[in-house]
């Protein structure tokens, strides 16, 4: 590295002074002054020249006020009230009495202690006692004594009673000896020997006994604890039974058929010891699901239109359906005994041809499905129950029968309309 000499700056410029030397760095300047005048203030477009204008008041250093003019519907300021001397402000006017009071002359003085008019003497209420006769106050709380406690009818004196133990659990009230009774005819009903209205003609026949006595009234009604015997035996009230079978084609929907064909109780034969009745009806024809119970609560529920109960069906046709008769059942039919609707309609998607439908309603009448496609001229030759209330076919061959589990019970119950 080449190194520097004395008097010699950097990068070959001359050396210069020493700092020590040097003069200021404003040093030889002049200063310039900048004059303190005011530009010439413009006057506005429509204002007057600054010269012109009034001069400034001496009280706030602004223009002097301009006469004051009166408004247009008031007095002028020299005829209006005088001040007066307590507020400053003009003098009140003279007070007018309202229409409905009295004058101010007449009217109650005031009192000292609050300055307001006498308080009129108070009256008695209508079903009270003068303010006079009333019980005096107590000296806790400043009200009037508390009336002597009464007990109960049926209780023990105040003094008597024993203060409650919390720490043993409250007892649990005792049933009313009306509570837990039921009508004759349903108890025998529901024990499977007969139907409620056979159950009438058998009280009316005195074959029945409750307690060792013969009962032939009507509407008459039992205890669980009741011994009800037929023909000298006793009876009880059996346990509900729900059992769900997928019926086949030839079998009448029926406990009991006078012309001897079969009926859908032989394929449940031995299926429970208490007698279960079909809730609804599938034509001897018509196959799917089929339950049986001896629930007249759920079988009621099932059956009645206002609960809406969910049915779905496979339809198979002899002839494809077309897509205008599709539409017509999807808006509704009329046929002979009302207005027909169904939920839902569509083509199965899995057929390659149209003559096989699904179809969706909540429906109750005798032979819905077959009616609505003869009203067009469509032959059904195949109709299957695929879904019902929530219960399917799933496990459940043709023919065969299962009894519900708890679960399925329990989502019958909580059909609600």
């Amino acid at each position: 590295m080449e190194k520097r000499t004395p008097g010699q700056g950097g990068r070959g410029r001359p050396a210069g002074k020493p700092r020590t030397e040097r003069r200021p760095r404003n040093e030889g300047k002049v200063k310039r002054e900048t004059p303190e005048r005011r530009p010439e203030r413009r006057d506005k477009p429509q204002g007057k020249p600054w010269e012109e204008r009034r001069p400034k008041r001496e009280d706030t250093g602004r223009g002097e006020r301009p006469e004051r003019r009166d408004k247009p519907e008031g007095k002028p300021w020299a005829e209006r009230r005088p001040k007066r001397e307590d507020t400053g402000r003009g003098e009140r006017p003279e007070r007018r009495d309202k229409p409905e009071g009295k004058p101010w002359a007449e009217r109650r003085p005031k009192r000292e202690d609050t300055g307001r008019g006498e308080r009129p003497e108070r009256r008695d209420k209508p079903e009270g006692k003068p303010w006079a006769e009333r019980r005096p106050k107590r000296e806790d709380t400043g009200r009037g004594e508390r009336p002597e406690r009464r007990d109960k009818p049926g209780s023990k004196p105040w003094e008597d009673k024993k203060p409650r133990d919390y720490s043993k659990p409250k007892p649990y009230r005792k049933e009313s000896p009306k509570e837990g009774l039921i009508r004759l005819n349903k108890y025998i009903a529901n024990s499977g020997v007969c139907s409620r209205r056979e159950a009438d003609k058998l009280i009316i026949a005195g074959v029945v006994r409750v307690n060792g006595k013969v009962v032939t009234e009507l509407g008459s009604k039992v205890s669980p604890g009741d011994k009800v015997q037929y023909e000298e035996q006793t009876i009880s009230k059996e346990r509900t039974k729900y059992i769900l079978l997928n019926k086949p084609k030839g079998y009448i929907t029926t406990v009991d058929d006078p012309e001897k064909r079969k009926t859908v109780m032989s394929l449940i034969e031995g299926a429970c010891k208490e007698r279960v009745y079909p809730v609804g009806r599938l034509d001897r024809n018509t196959t799917g699901l089929l339950l049986f119970t001896n629930d007249g609560a759920i079988a009621k529920k099932l059956t009645h239109p206002k609960y809406g109960v969910k049915k779905i069906y496979h339809v198979e046709l002899e002839t494809s359906l077309t897509k205008n008769d599709l539409e017509k059942i999807r808006a509704g039919l009329e046929l002979e005994d009302g207005l027909v609707e169904v939920d839902k309609i569509e083509y199965i998607e899995d057929s390659k041809s149209k003559k096989e439908l699904g179809v969706e309603l909540h429906s109750g009448k005798n032979r819905v499905i077959r009616r609505i496609f003869e009203h067009l001229e469509y032959k059904v030759t195949r109709l299957d129950r695929v879904y019902y209330a929530g219960l399917t076919k799933k496990n459940l061959p043709r023919g065969h029968w299962r009894i519900l589990d708890e679960q399925e019970v329990n989502m019958l119950k909580m059909i609600r309309s």
